[in-house]
């Protein structure tokens, strides 16, 4: 009786309190409704309501929405977001997060606004894998972008853009679980079932492939959309290649064809993944992308290996590399120092067999672990 009859009274000051906060509000007294939605918020978290506080938190995170001085808005949010992790309320700490990465992205601190999205996907994924995945997906995708503008955090941006865009279709957590299975496959030997594993990989990319015009919005993010794009595309193609690759280890006549429709199918994704990235490179006058110089030299490559493996010579793939943008030097140079530029340079003129010594050097970025394996079926 004792203990219902503090409840009652206690809740009749939060409300109190709220209504007083609300007067505030309505007089433009923003910072000091805030104090009285928080004493209110401490009464219920007393209380163990915490069904309410959802309400009062998104209420004060409006109200701070509001905040002339952005950074005095981040610290409020931050105190407040750290109040509800201690209490494990992990879908109102997303909900708040969310609107610190609005804030902090607005002032251009790219880290924090990255930091925050990326911690409230993961607590939303959390609360409820299957209610939130199109939502944390999202959140990866904005929290990969901001990251994207980052000077010490890029690469963490671009593996969440992929992360991001793999979780829509729930490929992100069975990924690595199907390209080890692959990977034991080819190690015993067992050529057609990894072949086909590998395969299966690169449908799961195509699918994800697909997402991706409804998730980034190729006018707003032109360089994004353009990179992302190209990197799944030489997903999908890679794998496919790696799939005859096997195949063709099996020195089994009757998958030829097979063989052929794979590499043919690979050769003209790696093609459009070239395409786009040269589109996003040419524009760039110096300070070249690393990564994005070894990928399109990469692509390259495969396309030469494509074509040692299928005895045909559609293109010279360095010379297509360096097509319609000749003009740009620096791109150029930077280009031709690729140790995947030189190694194209040398199957062009040698054929793929005398360049098994340069491919054992040089890293094959997936598939280093295995490449010994496939290059002595072709010896």
């Amino acid at each position: 009786m004792i203990n219902n009859r503090y409840s009652d009274e206690k809740e009749l000051e939060a409300i109190r309190l709220i209504d007083q906060a609300e007067s505030l509000v309505d007089s433009g007294k923003g910072k000091e409704a805030i104090d009285f939605y928080e004493k209110a918020a401490s009464i219920y978290i007393d209380l163990g309501s915490y069904i309410k506080l959802d309400e009062l938190y998104i209420r004060i995170t409006q109200i701070i929405s509001r905040y002339k001085n952005n950074i005095q808005a981040v610290y409020r949010l931050q105190s407040i977001i750290r109040k509800t992790e201690e209490l494990k309320l992990y879908e109102v700490s997303a909900k708040l997060l969310l609107q610190l990465g609005n804030v902090s992205f607005n002032m251009h601190d790219w880290e924090t606004a990255g930091e925050s999205w990326e911690k409230a996907s993961d607590y939303l994924y959390q609360t409820d894998p299957e209610e939130y995945n199109s939502l944390c997906s999202i959140l990866l995708l904005k929290a990969g972008q901001s990251f994207e503008r980052s000077k010490i955090k890029k690469d963490v941006g671009k593996r969440l853009i992929l992360k991001a865009v793999m979780k829509i279709n729930k490929f992100d957590e069975l990924y690595e679980q199907e390209e080890k299975q692959a990977f034991d496959l080819l190690s015993r030997k067992e050529f057609e079932a990894s072949a086909k594993k590998f395969n299966d990989i690169a449908t799961y990319f195509r699918k994800s492939l697909d997402e991706l015009d409804s998730m980034i919005d190729e006018e707003e993010s032109k360089d994004t959309y353009l990179k992302t794009k190209a990197r799944f595309i030489h997903f999908v193609a890679e794998y496919q290649t790696v799939s005859a690759v096997c195949l063709r280890a099996s020195k089994n006549r009757a998958y030829n064809e097979r063989i052929k429709e794979l590499g043919n199918k690979s050769f003209e994704l790696f093609k459009e993944s070239i395409s786009m990235l040269k589109s996003y490179l040419f524009p760039i006058k110096s300070d070249f992308d690393h990564e994005v110089i070894l990928r399109i030299t990469f692509d390259i490559m495969l396309i030469a290996i494509i074509q040692g493996m299928l005895d045909t010579h559609y293109l010279n793939p360095n010379e297509y590399l360096l097509k319609d943008i000749e003009k740009n030097k620096k791109l150029v140079k930077e280009l031709k120092n690729s140790p995947y530029y030189k190694i194209t340079e040398r199957i062009q003129k040698l054929g793929i067999r005398e360049t098994f010594d340069l491919l054992l050097k040089v890293h094959l970025g997936h598939f280093e672990m295995i490449k010994n394996t496939l290059i002595e079926y072709f010896k």
